[in-house]
Protein backbone atom coordinates (compact mmCIF):
# COMPACT_ATOMS: atom_id res chain seq x y z
CA UNK A 1 0.00 0.00 0.00
CA UNK A 2 1.14 3.58 -0.62
CA UNK A 3 2.53 5.76 2.14
CA UNK A 4 -0.32 8.07 3.30
CA UNK A 5 2.23 10.71 4.33
CA UNK A 6 4.18 10.76 1.06
CA UNK A 7 1.99 13.53 -0.36
CA UNK A 8 2.68 15.70 2.68
CA UNK A 9 6.44 15.20 2.38
CA UNK A 10 6.26 16.12 -1.31
CA UNK A 11 4.36 19.30 -0.48
CA UNK A 12 6.91 20.17 2.21
CA UNK A 13 9.73 19.79 -0.32
CA UNK A 14 7.96 22.12 -2.75
CA UNK A 15 7.47 24.71 -0.02
CA UNK A 16 11.12 24.54 0.99
CA UNK A 17 12.30 24.92 -2.61
CA UNK A 18 10.06 27.94 -3.30
CA UNK A 19 10.87 29.81 -0.09
CA UNK A 20 7.40 29.16 1.29
CA UNK A 21 8.24 26.93 4.26
CA UNK A 22 7.13 28.32 7.61
CA UNK A 23 8.55 27.33 10.98
CA UNK A 24 7.68 28.16 14.57
CA UNK A 25 10.21 30.22 16.52
CA UNK A 26 9.29 30.47 20.21
CA UNK A 27 9.72 33.93 21.70
CA UNK A 28 11.79 33.89 24.92
CA UNK A 29 10.01 35.27 27.98
CA UNK A 30 12.76 37.81 28.50
CA UNK A 31 13.01 38.66 24.81
CA UNK A 32 15.87 37.95 22.42
CA UNK A 33 17.33 41.43 22.13
CA UNK A 34 15.74 42.21 18.76
CA UNK A 35 13.62 45.29 18.22
CA UNK A 36 10.16 43.83 17.63
CA UNK A 37 8.43 45.41 14.63
CA UNK A 38 6.47 42.26 13.82
CA UNK A 39 3.99 42.02 16.68
CA UNK A 40 0.52 43.59 16.81
CA UNK A 41 1.07 45.20 20.22
CA UNK A 42 0.33 48.61 18.72
CA UNK A 43 -0.11 50.56 21.95
CA UNK A 44 2.58 48.75 23.94
CA UNK A 45 0.03 47.36 26.42
CA UNK A 46 0.86 43.64 26.34
CA UNK A 47 3.48 44.10 29.06
CA UNK A 48 1.98 47.17 30.73
CA UNK A 49 2.04 46.40 34.48
CA UNK A 50 -1.55 47.58 34.93
CA UNK A 51 -2.82 45.30 32.17
CA UNK A 52 -0.76 42.33 33.34
CA UNK A 53 -1.87 42.75 36.95
CA UNK A 54 -5.52 42.93 35.89
CA UNK A 55 -5.09 39.60 34.13
CA UNK A 56 -3.44 38.07 37.17
CA UNK A 57 -6.18 39.37 39.47
CA UNK A 58 -8.88 37.90 37.22
CA UNK A 59 -7.14 34.53 37.20
CA UNK A 60 -6.93 34.56 40.99
CA UNK A 61 -10.61 35.46 41.28
CA UNK A 62 -12.07 33.11 38.66
CA UNK A 63 -9.39 30.48 38.05
CA UNK A 64 -7.14 29.63 35.13
CA UNK A 65 -9.92 28.72 32.72
CA UNK A 66 -13.55 29.64 32.16
CA UNK A 67 -14.57 25.95 32.59
CA UNK A 68 -17.16 25.83 29.82
CA UNK A 69 -19.02 27.54 27.03
CA UNK A 70 -20.76 30.85 27.68
CA UNK A 71 -24.21 29.22 27.62
CA UNK A 72 -23.28 26.52 30.15
CA UNK A 73 -20.83 27.42 32.94
CA UNK A 74 -18.33 29.75 31.29
CA UNK A 75 -20.06 33.11 31.28
CA UNK A 76 -18.62 35.60 33.76
CA UNK A 77 -19.67 39.05 34.83
CA UNK A 78 -16.21 40.03 33.59
CA UNK A 79 -17.22 39.11 30.03
CA UNK A 80 -20.23 41.40 30.25
CA UNK A 81 -18.15 44.23 31.73
CA UNK A 82 -15.67 43.88 28.89
CA UNK A 83 -18.40 43.86 26.23
CA UNK A 84 -19.96 46.98 27.76
CA UNK A 85 -16.61 48.79 27.90
CA UNK A 86 -15.84 47.96 24.27
CA UNK A 87 -19.30 49.10 23.16
CA UNK A 88 -19.00 52.33 25.13
CA UNK A 89 -15.57 53.10 23.70
CA UNK A 90 -16.62 52.54 20.09
CA UNK A 91 -20.12 54.04 20.37
CA UNK A 92 -21.87 50.72 19.74
CA UNK A 93 -25.10 49.68 21.45
CA UNK A 94 -23.87 46.47 23.08
CA UNK A 95 -21.50 43.59 22.55
CA UNK A 96 -20.71 39.90 22.86
CA UNK A 97 -17.27 38.54 23.77
CA UNK A 98 -15.78 35.59 21.85
CA UNK A 99 -12.63 33.63 22.60
CA UNK A 100 -10.75 35.02 19.56
CA UNK A 101 -11.10 37.61 16.85
CA UNK A 102 -11.05 34.83 14.28
CA UNK A 103 -14.08 33.22 15.90
CA UNK A 104 -15.85 36.58 16.20
CA UNK A 105 -15.72 36.87 12.40
CA UNK A 106 -16.73 33.25 11.86
CA UNK A 107 -19.59 33.60 14.31
CA UNK A 108 -20.91 36.94 13.07
CA UNK A 109 -20.76 36.37 9.32
CA UNK A 110 -21.89 32.74 9.33
CA UNK A 111 -24.81 33.41 11.70
CA UNK A 112 -25.99 36.54 9.90
CA UNK A 113 -25.71 34.87 6.50
CA UNK A 114 -27.12 31.59 5.21
CA UNK A 115 -29.35 30.44 2.35
CA UNK A 116 -31.20 33.37 0.83
CA UNK A 117 -28.57 35.90 1.94
CA UNK A 118 -25.96 37.35 -0.41
CA UNK A 119 -22.52 38.05 1.08
CA UNK A 120 -20.34 40.66 -0.64
CA UNK A 121 -16.70 40.53 0.47
CA UNK A 122 -13.66 42.67 -0.33
CA UNK A 123 -10.94 40.78 -2.20
CA UNK A 124 -8.35 41.62 0.46
CA UNK A 125 -10.35 40.72 3.55
CA UNK A 126 -8.63 38.75 6.31
CA UNK A 127 -8.54 34.95 6.15
CA UNK A 128 -11.04 34.74 9.00
CA UNK A 129 -13.56 36.65 6.88
CA UNK A 130 -12.79 34.46 3.88
CA UNK A 131 -13.37 31.33 5.96
CA UNK A 132 -16.55 32.82 7.41
CA UNK A 133 -17.85 33.40 3.89
CA UNK A 134 -17.08 29.80 2.96
CA UNK A 135 -18.96 28.52 6.01
CA UNK A 136 -21.91 30.84 5.54
CA UNK A 137 -23.85 28.67 3.05
CA UNK A 138 -24.55 31.91 1.22
CA UNK A 139 -23.76 32.90 -2.32
CA UNK A 140 -20.58 34.97 -2.00
CA UNK A 141 -19.45 37.68 -4.39
CA UNK A 142 -15.83 38.80 -3.98
CA UNK A 143 -15.44 42.36 -5.23
CA UNK A 144 -12.31 44.35 -6.15
CA UNK A 145 -10.47 46.00 -3.30
CA UNK A 146 -12.03 49.16 -1.84
CA UNK A 147 -14.66 49.50 -4.58
CA UNK A 148 -18.08 50.72 -3.40
CA UNK A 149 -19.25 50.79 -7.04
CA UNK A 150 -18.64 47.05 -7.40
CA UNK A 151 -20.34 46.42 -4.07
CA UNK A 152 -23.41 48.33 -5.30
CA UNK A 153 -23.45 46.41 -8.58
CA UNK A 154 -23.39 43.10 -6.72
CA UNK A 155 -26.14 44.17 -4.34
CA UNK A 156 -28.41 45.73 -6.95
CA UNK A 157 -28.34 42.64 -9.18
CA UNK A 158 -28.97 40.11 -6.43
CA UNK A 159 -31.88 37.71 -6.34
CA UNK A 160 -31.56 37.10 -2.59
CA UNK A 161 -33.94 38.87 -0.23
CA UNK A 162 -31.17 39.85 2.21
CA UNK A 163 -27.50 40.81 1.95
CA UNK A 164 -24.37 41.46 3.98
CA UNK A 165 -21.37 43.55 2.98
CA UNK A 166 -18.24 42.57 4.90
CA UNK A 167 -14.92 44.41 4.95
CA UNK A 168 -11.82 44.89 7.00
CA UNK A 169 -11.63 48.43 8.38
CA UNK A 170 -7.83 48.50 8.05
CA UNK A 171 -6.49 45.80 5.77
CA UNK A 172 -3.89 43.68 7.48
CA UNK A 173 -1.45 43.31 4.59
CA UNK A 174 -1.11 46.85 3.18
CA UNK A 175 -2.50 48.83 6.11
CA UNK A 176 -4.94 50.84 3.99
CA UNK A 177 -8.34 52.02 5.21
CA UNK A 178 -11.69 50.89 3.81
CA UNK A 179 -14.04 53.63 2.47
CA UNK A 180 -16.55 52.90 5.23
CA UNK A 181 -18.82 55.91 4.77
CA UNK A 182 -19.28 55.12 1.08
CA UNK A 183 -19.76 51.42 1.75
CA UNK A 184 -22.38 52.19 4.37
CA UNK A 185 -24.24 54.50 2.01
CA UNK A 186 -24.31 51.74 -0.61
CA UNK A 187 -25.37 49.10 1.91
CA UNK A 188 -28.16 51.32 3.25
CA UNK A 189 -29.49 52.11 -0.24
CA UNK A 190 -29.59 48.40 -0.99
CA UNK A 191 -31.00 47.24 2.34
CA UNK A 192 -27.85 45.36 3.41
CA UNK A 193 -26.02 44.99 6.70
CA UNK A 194 -22.45 46.28 6.82
CA UNK A 195 -20.05 44.10 8.84
CA UNK A 196 -16.73 45.82 9.64
CA UNK A 197 -13.70 44.02 11.08
CA UNK A 198 -12.01 46.59 13.34
CA UNK A 199 -9.09 44.30 14.25
CA UNK A 200 -6.36 46.68 13.02
CA UNK A 201 -8.24 49.96 13.62
CA UNK A 202 -9.38 49.76 17.25
CA UNK A 203 -6.92 51.78 19.32
CA UNK A 204 -5.26 53.27 16.24
CA UNK A 205 -7.88 54.98 14.05
CA UNK A 206 -10.15 57.83 15.09
CA UNK A 207 -10.52 60.02 18.15
CA UNK A 208 -9.07 58.18 21.18
CA UNK A 209 -8.70 55.08 19.02
CA UNK A 210 -12.46 54.51 18.86
CA UNK A 211 -12.07 52.77 15.50
CA UNK A 212 -12.72 53.36 11.84
CA UNK A 213 -16.50 53.06 12.02
CA UNK A 214 -16.66 55.76 14.70
CA UNK A 215 -14.32 57.97 12.66
CA UNK A 216 -16.59 57.51 9.62
CA UNK A 217 -19.64 58.64 11.60
CA UNK A 218 -21.19 55.16 11.79
CA UNK A 219 -21.08 54.67 15.56
CA UNK A 220 -24.31 53.17 16.87
CA UNK A 221 -25.92 52.61 13.45
CA UNK A 222 -28.29 49.67 13.72
CA UNK A 223 -27.28 48.38 10.28
CA UNK A 224 -23.53 48.27 11.13
CA UNK A 225 -21.95 45.30 12.90
CA UNK A 226 -18.40 45.57 14.27
CA UNK A 227 -16.07 42.65 14.90
CA UNK A 228 -12.74 43.08 16.63
CA UNK A 229 -9.89 41.34 18.36
CA UNK A 230 -8.47 41.93 21.81
CA UNK A 231 -5.01 40.73 20.76
CA UNK A 232 -3.69 43.79 18.97
CA UNK A 233 -4.07 47.28 20.44
CA UNK A 234 -5.42 45.85 23.69
CA UNK A 235 -2.44 43.53 24.17
CA UNK A 236 -4.53 40.58 25.35
CA UNK A 237 -6.40 37.79 23.57
CA UNK A 238 -9.98 37.21 22.48
CA UNK A 239 -12.56 38.88 20.27
CA UNK A 240 -15.94 40.58 20.30
CA UNK A 241 -18.91 41.55 18.15
CA UNK A 242 -20.45 44.98 18.79
CA UNK A 243 -23.89 45.66 17.35
CA UNK A 244 -27.56 46.42 17.83
CA UNK A 245 -29.23 44.32 20.56
CA UNK A 246 -31.18 42.38 17.92
CA UNK A 247 -27.91 41.24 16.36
CA UNK A 248 -26.38 40.26 19.69
CA UNK A 249 -29.50 38.29 20.63
CA UNK A 250 -29.33 36.45 17.31
CA UNK A 251 -25.63 35.63 17.69
CA UNK A 252 -26.15 34.36 21.23
CA UNK A 253 -28.67 31.87 19.85
CA UNK A 254 -27.28 31.11 16.40
CA UNK A 255 -23.51 31.69 16.22
CA UNK A 256 -21.91 28.26 16.41
CA UNK A 257 -18.48 29.80 17.07
CA UNK A 258 -19.99 31.28 20.23
CA UNK A 259 -22.36 28.52 21.36
CA UNK A 260 -19.96 25.59 21.05
CA UNK A 261 -16.70 27.22 22.09
CA UNK A 262 -15.20 27.46 25.56
CA UNK A 263 -15.53 31.00 26.88
CA UNK A 264 -12.64 33.45 26.92
CA UNK A 265 -10.26 32.77 29.83
CA UNK A 266 -10.64 35.11 32.84
CA UNK A 267 -7.07 36.41 32.65
CA UNK A 268 -7.48 37.48 29.02
CA UNK A 269 -10.82 39.16 29.74
CA UNK A 270 -9.46 41.00 32.79
CA UNK A 271 -6.38 42.19 30.93
CA UNK A 272 -8.42 43.39 27.95
CA UNK A 273 -10.85 45.27 30.18
CA UNK A 274 -8.00 47.15 31.85
CA UNK A 275 -6.44 47.87 28.46
CA UNK A 276 -9.68 49.49 27.26
CA UNK A 277 -9.58 51.67 30.36
CA UNK A 278 -5.95 52.64 29.72
CA UNK A 279 -6.82 53.50 26.12
CA UNK A 280 -9.58 55.81 27.33
CA UNK A 281 -7.34 57.39 29.96
CA UNK A 282 -4.29 57.85 27.70
CA UNK A 283 -5.44 58.86 24.20
CA UNK A 284 -1.97 60.22 23.41
CA UNK A 285 -0.93 56.64 22.67
CA UNK A 286 -3.16 56.74 19.57
CA UNK A 287 -1.41 59.75 18.05
CA UNK A 288 1.97 58.27 18.99
CA UNK A 289 1.45 54.99 17.16
CA UNK A 290 0.24 56.74 14.01
CA UNK A 291 3.26 59.07 14.08
CA UNK A 292 5.61 56.11 14.45
CA UNK A 293 3.91 54.37 11.52
CA UNK A 294 4.77 57.37 9.35
CA UNK A 295 8.37 57.19 10.61
CA UNK A 296 8.59 53.51 9.62
CA UNK A 297 7.03 54.26 6.25
CA UNK A 298 9.76 56.84 5.65
CA UNK A 299 12.35 54.21 6.56
CA UNK A 300 10.87 51.72 4.09
CA UNK A 301 10.72 54.18 1.19
CA UNK A 302 14.21 55.44 2.03
CA UNK A 303 15.42 51.85 1.62
CA UNK A 304 13.89 51.85 -1.87
CA UNK A 305 10.87 49.57 -1.45
CA UNK A 306 7.38 50.54 -2.64
CA UNK A 307 4.97 51.15 0.23
CA UNK A 308 1.51 52.63 0.73
CA UNK A 309 1.28 55.53 3.15
CA UNK A 310 -0.15 53.90 6.29
CA UNK A 311 -3.63 54.73 7.54
CA UNK A 312 -3.00 52.94 10.83
CA UNK A 313 -0.06 51.00 12.32
CA UNK A 314 0.72 48.54 9.50
CA UNK A 315 3.53 49.42 7.08
CA UNK A 316 4.26 47.17 4.09
CA UNK A 317 7.49 46.97 2.11
CA UNK A 318 6.88 45.26 -1.26
CA UNK A 319 9.92 43.08 -2.01
CA UNK A 320 8.76 40.70 -4.75
CA UNK A 321 9.51 36.99 -4.69
CA UNK A 322 9.20 34.86 -1.52
CA UNK A 323 12.91 34.03 -1.32
CA UNK A 324 13.84 37.71 -1.61
CA UNK A 325 11.40 38.69 1.13
CA UNK A 326 12.69 35.93 3.39
CA UNK A 327 16.28 37.04 2.78
CA UNK A 328 15.36 40.64 3.58
CA UNK A 329 13.62 39.61 6.82
CA UNK A 330 16.67 37.55 7.80
CA UNK A 331 18.96 40.50 7.10
CA UNK A 332 16.79 42.75 9.26
CA UNK A 333 17.09 40.26 12.13
CA UNK A 334 20.85 40.13 11.69
CA UNK A 335 20.85 43.91 12.13
CA UNK A 336 18.75 43.78 15.28
CA UNK A 337 15.18 44.18 14.01
CA UNK A 338 12.40 41.60 13.73
CA UNK A 339 9.89 42.24 10.94
CA UNK A 340 7.04 40.20 9.50
CA UNK A 341 7.51 38.33 6.24
CA UNK A 342 4.33 37.82 4.19
CA UNK A 343 4.37 35.36 1.30
CA UNK A 344 1.65 33.68 -0.78
CA UNK A 345 -1.08 32.72 -0.07
CA UNK A 346 -1.25 35.65 2.36
CA UNK A 347 -0.37 37.97 -0.55
CA UNK A 348 -0.58 37.61 -4.36
CA UNK A 349 2.25 36.00 -6.31
CA UNK A 350 5.10 38.41 -6.93
CA UNK A 351 4.09 40.65 -4.02
CA UNK A 352 5.85 39.06 -1.07
CA UNK A 353 6.73 41.71 1.43
CA UNK A 354 8.04 42.74 4.78
CA UNK A 355 5.37 43.95 7.15
CA UNK A 356 6.35 46.34 9.91
CA UNK A 357 4.01 47.29 12.72
CA UNK A 358 4.42 50.51 14.64
CA UNK A 359 4.13 50.78 18.40
CA UNK A 360 3.27 53.82 20.47
CA UNK A 361 6.28 53.27 22.72
CA UNK A 362 8.99 53.19 20.03
CA UNK A 363 11.89 55.52 20.80
CA UNK A 364 13.74 57.72 18.33
CA UNK A 365 16.77 55.44 18.66
CA UNK A 366 14.65 52.39 17.78
CA UNK A 367 13.26 54.11 14.71
CA UNK A 368 16.81 54.93 13.61
CA UNK A 369 17.79 51.28 14.13
CA UNK A 370 14.90 50.30 11.85
CA UNK A 371 16.21 52.72 9.21
CA UNK A 372 19.67 51.14 9.33
CA UNK A 373 18.34 47.57 9.25
CA UNK A 374 16.04 48.21 6.30
CA UNK A 375 18.79 49.89 4.29
CA UNK A 376 21.07 46.92 4.97
CA UNK A 377 18.33 44.45 4.01
CA UNK A 378 17.63 46.28 0.76
CA UNK A 379 21.27 45.87 -0.21
CA UNK A 380 21.16 42.05 0.11
CA UNK A 381 21.62 40.46 -3.36
CA UNK A 382 18.64 38.40 -4.58
CA UNK A 383 18.92 35.36 -6.82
Amino acid sequence: MSDPLARLRDLAAVRAESGMRRVLRPRPAAGDGLLDLASNDYLGLARDPRVVEAGVSAARAYGAGSTGSRLVTGSLALHDELAAALASHTGASCGLVFSSGYLANLGAVAALAGPGVLVVSDAQNHASVVDACRLSRSRVVVVPHRSPADVEAALSSRTESAAIVVTDAVFSVDGDLAPLADLHAVARRQGALLVVDEAHSLGVVGDSGRGAAHAAGLAGCADVVLTLTLSKSLGSQGGAVLADPAVIEHLTNAARAFIYDTALAPAAAGAALRAVQVLSEEPDRVAAVRARALDLHAAVTDAGWPSLRPDAAVVAAIVGEPAAALAAATACAEHGVRVGCFRPPSVPDGQSRLRLTARADLSDAEVELAHLALRAAAAVPTR
